[in-house]
């Protein structure tokens, strides 16, 4: 099978600034019909702590699938998947996701199921008993940090009710909290405000950026919605499986990877701006756009870690 090569970056290998690192990525699948599929085609990244990543393209170009190689709960095919200058060889506690479909624990309420990490994290079983008063006391600090995420998310008056008594929208931003207030180094978010309506759409994402500013830590975010990742996103990766190369087609790769300009949080009126009009266009144009097929050595990957 031919392994397509995209355009090679000139920063140094070994830079400690970088928190994630892919090199020379290839994820495959085994079809029905023998042989392999090639999704992710030859995929470089590299990621410094505390950037803010929106990730768009096609139906079925593999955003889903980086995520949970970045997870560590699928690895690649071939090529290396570094955090830290270690290969990931499986989920952490350090990297927390969100998925498309929220998953709830139906037997807890809705402030047990925000803190029910927290409280994993620091009581086995055993321990809960062995120290009752010690765990009373910080489930008590737990349920606080709770209903600070409860209140930010308007359902401060949800917290006693369990999941199926909430709407989806509601139970998507439950789960949104569920990982958030673990406050990982990577915060992985696969569509989480798909089922939201436009306006508490926009509110989440205030709440993600404000989020961000006070945690600092590093999020990759997949989304269909453009003007979201071009407004939540301090950088913009765009996986494409339409482009052109002189050894053929295979997969997807990273079509466009660059800094969104406008600063970061932005203001809420950016998207109105001939700036963010500009380039909305440009990666429709560039990676969304099955009759455009840009060659890899036009790939705009103008960032300085591309």
């Amino acid at each position: 099978m031919t392994e397509l090569s995209s355009p090679k970056r000139s920063n140094s290998e070994t830079s400690p600034e970088y928190l994630l690192k892919l090199e020379n990525v290839f994820k495959r699948y085994p079809m029905k019909t023998g042989g392999e599929k090639t999704i992710l085609n030859d995929v470089d990244l590299r990621v410094r702590q505390g950037e803010f990543i929106s990730v768009v393209g096609p139906s079925g170009c593999g955003k889903s699938t980086m995520l949970r190689m970045i997870l560590g709960s699928e690895q690649p095919s071939s090529g290396t998947l570094l955090i830290d200058g270690q290969t990931v060889d499986g989920p952490s506690r350090q990297r927390g996701i969100v998925f498309q479909k929220y998953s709830l624990f139906p037997h807890l309420t809705v402030l047990e199921n925000i803190t029910f990490g927290l409280d994993l994290e620091e009581f086995s079983i055993f321990g809960r008993l062995a120290r009752y008063p010690h765990y009373r006391k910080r489930k008590r600090a737990f349920a606080e940090r709770g209903q600070e995420y409860l209140e930010r998310m308007q359902l401060a008056e949800a917290g006693s009710k369990y999941p199926h008594e909430l709407s989806g929208g509601m139970r998507q931003r439950v789960a949104i909290a569920q990982a958030a207030i673990m406050e990982p180094r990577i915060l992985l978010m696969d569509e989480p405000f798909g089922a939201l309506d436009d306006s508490t759409r926009q509110e989440m994402q205030l709440f993600m950026l404000e989020l961000w500013e006070k945690s600092k830590m590093t999020i990759f975010f997949v989304t269909h919605d453009l003007e979201e990742a071009l407004f939540v996103g301090s950088r913009i990766l765009v996986l494409s499986q339409y482009y052109a190369s002189d050894t053929g087609v295979e997969g997807a790769k990273i079509v466009t990877d660059k800094e969104v300009p406008g600063g970061h949080p932005k203001p809420a009126d950016y998207k109105y701006t001939a700036e963010f009009g500009e380039m909305l266009g440009q990666i429709r144009r560039d990676g969304l756009d099955p009759e455009v097929r840009q060659h890899v050595k036009d790939f705009d990957l103008s960032h300085r870690d591309a």
